[in-house]
Formats: C-alpha cells, structure tokens, sequence
C-alpha cells in the first residue's frame, strides 16, 4: 500500500509489504545467488582480481564524482576497493558476498560492512549519507524499481546517487569474456539501457544530475590503454561506444497526492484457469479499491468462473469485485467497457494471463501519484523475460515499432503492446472524450490510449516490468494480421501527431 513514510522530501514510497508481497520470483533469485556465491567464491574473488584493471578503472570514475564528502554507501561493495578509492571519512559497504565482506574489512578496517543483498536491508546504515553507489549492480538485482525506491528513502536532499551501468552494446563482448571464464556470469543480468536507466530513476523520485561516460579498452595495454581511457573516452561520438556509465542523481521533492480509490481493469476471454489466482494475487493499493472483469467471447467457463467469484467474495481482502460482459469485441472494447464502469479515482489495467505479475502494479499506481508522470506505461522489453513468454517474431516486432511509436509520440516509448498501464480517470476521460479525432479502429486499446495521451500532450513514462510465460490458455495476438493493423494505426498517428499542417 502507498504511505507516506518519506515526508521530508515530498514522496510517497511503496512499504516493505508492497514491495515483497507474494514475490517468490524476488525469493528464488536471490536463493539462486546465494547458491551461485556458496559455490564459486573463490572464483569470483579471482576473476575480480584477474580483472582489476578495469575495476580500477570504474573506481577512477566513480571516485571522480564523490569528492567532498564525509559518509559514503557503497552497495554491492566486493573487496572494498571503491570505497577505498572514494577515501570518505565514514565508508559504509553492503554485499550479500561473505568471501568479499571478509576482504573488505581487511582492506578498510574503519568502514562499517552489512553482509545482506539490498532487498534485505531494511533501515539505512547511515542517516544523512552524502553519497550512495550502486557500482555495476543494478544489472544483477531482480527488480531495480523496488531497489532503487530503498536508497531513495535513505536520501536527504544532498545525497548524490552514483551508478555505473554497462553499456548493452557491450553485451556480446560481455557473453563471450563470460563464456571464456575471463568474466562472472550471474543469472538474468539486466544490462539495463542508459535511457531507461534515467527513466526508472525519474520514477523513483531522482533527477538524473550528470553523466560520464569511459572505458574504451577494460584490459590493461601499457600506455595505451590509461591513455585511451581517460581522454578518447569521453569525446562527443566516441563516448557512446564506452563500456560503461556513471550517472549521477539527486533525490527530488514532488507534489504527491495519494489515490482515494483504485480500479484495476481486467479483460479476460478464455482465461478461466486464471481468475481466482489473479483476485488473489492483486496487491492492495487504495482503500477503496475495485477489480472490475469485463468478459467476452470465451469458449471456455471464464464468464461463470467471475461470477462465482463475485458472488463468492463481493470484497476480496478489502477489494470490491464486479463484472460485466462487454458490448462489442476486442480488447479495446473491453477496456473502454470496463474504464466507463470503473469508480476509481486511478485506473488500472492488468491482463488475465497473468504473464505481469500482478504484485507490480504498485508501481504503476505510485507513478503516476507521485507525480513521476500522467501515463504509466509496462515496458517488458527492460529485464530478462520468461524462455517462452514471447515469441521471437512477437519481440523483434515490439522492439520496431516501440522505435516507431517513439518517433511518433515524441517520446520514448520501449514497449507498445503491455497490456499493463494506468492513468488517472480525469485524464482518460479527456482521453475519451477526443477519441473520435484519432478514430475508433484500436482492437488492443493500448493504441488508443497512447494516441489519445500523446495529443493531449501527457507525460508518459515507461514503467519496467517482468514477463512471464502463461501457464493456462493461449494468447489471443495473432503476430501477421495485427502486425498490419498496427501499421494502418501508426500511419493514422503520423499524419494526426507528426505530420501536421
């Protein structure tokens, strides 16, 4: 549930509860990197020390930008050496590694050290900390929105935010120095992209302050390489080729204004195997709250299943449940059907096969409350997805025309078709009430939306989600024949959005 926990910088922040509620993926991640840690220690700590030239080399840029201060955090700190490098005089380090802690504290016995992954710890080690690093780690945690709303708590308002990301043009350098033993390999590394890095600290309360960009050659040729590091790096062009990012951010204050009531839009055809899971599964989020099913078109039981649910539990842990069948098709039909029934001050949808978890919609909620932005958009397209969630022609066509739809829109947008976004019922009904000027052709309803907030002139922000593969049912997209009608929809954006005159 939304508080108000973080008043002195003007944020609400999602509690430990929304944050880990029903997150068993959270759990078997770090299960499976405590497992990974437990076993291969000693070869972590060897490639870190067989690759100190670049962990040199990052701990010049870091310490770069965190002069001047007294208290410094360093999380996912390893052997201590950043913290080291950035010489403060209160160093505080967090790993969830034993082996490295252990090093640390060898190397820094004044620096006090917390042995825990970010996700475990629950207060700040500091009260006033000057600086916070997150050194190459948000590319190994689960779910950085959750992580980064922590440090944003920990945060007065001049606590700078230093993190260092690779660069995913470097990704396939990476795989093979991974697969050749030279680098550590984790389980599903983000690589998240540098623009949506600033995006997700944008909606978790930060504003990105500076970049810089470096290394070029991570190995160590004498003369060449320093050189090449420090002064080839950062060049207008040639810096977008660097290996790694250091952003720095502060924390902002926003005007926040905490949703009454919640409405949460499900259109469900043939989902049947799903529904007493989704009711289950969706987190609370307002005090008035609602989950309204709008049905149509299924083979199956879906319809009888809601109603059973409904008249079985008309509020479900303080949720109210209704529903309806839609008049028309599609699941833009659904959407609209279900929007115009909604009582919520916030609207929300979530898709019935349950391939986005539905204990992330908090951040959505919390997105657009805390002023981050007037349209949350679900982007898939960030963190490692499911083998089979989505096909690879469904990918390859997500990706091209989230490039499009970005040009279109004139803002960034990754992914057009995740049927999870929210949006405050004022705004859709300015939405709606324009519709006619775009025209009403949009089966989806994502499009619909997105046209409809871009002319109105919404920000809209993507918010990072996970994608998980279906477990009862069948996809109703059909890759070919929407392919098409998303390009008639798109010619309609560009001459109603772009091409004006």
């Amino acid at each position: 549930m939304l508080t108000s926990e973080n008043r002195g910088l003007g944020m609400t922040t999602l509690t430990s509860d929304a944050l880990h509620r029903g997150s068993r993926f959270l759990r078997e991640h770090l299960a499976t990197r405590a497992r990974f840690l437990s076993a291969n220690s000693a070869f972590v700590a060897r490639r870190r020390q067989r690759n100190s030239f670049f962990h040199e080399q990052v701990n010049r840029l870091v310490a770069s930008q965190t002069a001047g201060g007294r208290t410094i955090i360093d999380v996912g700190c390893a052997d201590g050496l950043t913290l080291a490098a950035c010489n403060h005089e209160h160093p505080i380090g967090i790993d969830v590694d034993q082996a490295a802690i252990e090093e640390a504290r060898r190397l820094l016995p004044e620096a006090d050290f917390v042995e825990a992954a970010i996700e475990d710890v629950e207060a700040s080690p500091a009260t006033a900390p000057d600086h916070i690093v997150m050194s190459l780690l948000l590319d190994e945690v689960y779910d950085a929105d959750p992580v980064l709303r922590k440090i944003r708590s920990w945060c007065v308002p001049d606590t700078r935010v230093v993190v260092v990301t690779y660069n995913r043009l470097w990704r396939p350098a990476l795989r093979v120095a991974e697969r050749l033993r030279l680098k550590v390999r984790t389980d599903n590394e983000n690589y998240i992209p540098w623009v949506e890095l600033e995006n997700l600290l944008a909606v978790t309360g930060f504003e990105t302050a500076k970049r810089l960009d470096g290394i070029l050659l991570p190995v160590q040729i004498p003369l060449v390489s320093r050189f090449t590091n420090r002064w080839i790096a950062p060049l207008p062009v040639i810096r977008q080729l660097s290996m790694v990012r250091v952003t720095v951010a502060r924390p902002v204050t926003r005007t926040v204004t905490p949703p009454t009531s919640v409405s949460v839009v499900v259109a469900a055809r043939n989902e049947a195997g799903n529904i007493d899971q989704l009711i289950e599964r969706v987190p609370k989020m307002a005090v008035d709250q609602e989950i309204v099913f709008v049905e149509g078109g299924s083979t199956d039981d879906t319809w009888e299943v809601i109603g059973e649910a409904v008249a079985n539990g008309q509020s479900w842990n303080g949720t109210r449940l209704r529903a309806l069948r839609q008049p028309g098709t599609g699941k833009g039909d659904a959407v609209r059907a279900g929007f115009d029934a909604a009582t919520g001050e916030v609207l929300v949808i979530l898709d019935a096969d349950l391939s986005v978890p539905p204990e992330e919609l908090p951040r959505f909620v919390a997105a657009v409350t805390e002023d981050a932005c007037e349209f949350a958009n679900g982007s898939r397209l960030v963190y490692p997805m499911d083998s089979e969630a989505m096909r690879f022609l469904n990918l390859v066509g997500n990706k091209l025309f989230g490039n499009l739809f970005t040009f279109l829109l004139s803002q960034p947008i990754r992914d057009t078709l995740c049927g999870t976004k929210a949006l405050r019922a004022d705004a859709y009904r300015r939405i709606a009430a324009g519709r006619s000027q775009l025209g009403e052709f949009d089966p989806f309803g994502d499009f619909d939306l997105l046209f409809g907030a871009s002319r109105l002139g919404l920000r809209i922000r993507d918010i990072p989600v996970h994608y998980k593969e279906r477990t009862y049912g069948a996809t109703n997209i059909s890759r070919f024949s929407h392919g098409v009608l998303l390009l008639r929809m798109s010619r309609v954006a560009a001459l109603r959005l772009k091409f004006v005159g």
